[in-house]
């Protein structure tokens, strides 16, 4: 239904926007430096689930319009771009204050933290902008069933998110007493993250949709 070249863009630019850390990757990290792993493999399976209500959402309520409308897929492209700018700038000044819980909460359980993780992924403004401006730029009109193509394309942003971020997990779960033990180098992850943020947005914006 999807090219094989749509298809590999759309994983690589989602790669992109995955690996770097932003509100999905310090939720799930802040859940393994307070809880462990299982905390935040729970979070993650919780945070997929949220992404691909975005997925439908998207789909269902875009798809359509974005299928007879240059001019609407346009708009929504140029402002989502804006939109990952700002967000980008927004992570680089706050560097130095990233939320990550370490420690003082009590343990949760499998349910509560799948539920947390749900809410992280369906109110991340990172993915939400993604998913409305990028999304729909990779269905095909010219091959039919719009929807069908986006709810695809978003299988495969939930498969790379749910490997990147359990990596994430995990690898926070293991280092728990070094990140700990300073705060700069969550700083440097806000900071990588800004950056990559705001190159996204610009490639957002001049990338235009292949009829």
């Amino acid at each position: 239904m999807v090219s094989a070249d749509r298809l590999l863009a759309f994983a690589a630019m989602s790669f992109l926007l995955i690996v770097v850390p932003g509100p999905s990757v310090l939720f799930t990290v802040g859940r393994a430096l307070a809880h462990g792993r299982r905390a935040a493999l729970s979070s993650v399976v919780g945070n997929a689930i949220g992404a691909y209500v975005l997925v439908t959402a998207v789909a269902l309520g875009v798809g359509a319009v974005v299928e007879r409308s240059a001019v609407a897929f346009t708009v929504l492209k140029l402002a989502g771009a804006a939109y990952l700018v700002y967000l980008g700038i927004k992570a680089w000044r706050q560097r130095g204050s990233l939320p990550v819980a370490i420690s003082g909460e009590p343990p949760r359980g499998g349910l509560h933290t799948l539920w947390d993780g749900f809410a992280v992924g369906v109110a991340n403004p990172k993915t939400i902008v993604f998913f409305a401006a990028v999304l729909p730029q990779f269905a095909d009109p010219g091959l039919g069933h719009v929807v069908g193509q986006m709810m695809l394309l978003g299988l495969i942003f939930v498969g790379i998110a749910l490997a990147s971020d359990s990596a994430w997990g995990l690898g926070a779960s293991v280092a728990r007493d070094w990140f700990a033990r300073s705060p700069r180098r969550l700083a440097a992850v806000g900071r990588v993250g800004g950056l990559s943020m705001i190159g996204l947005g610009v490639t957002v914006a001049v990338t235009g949709r292949k009829d």
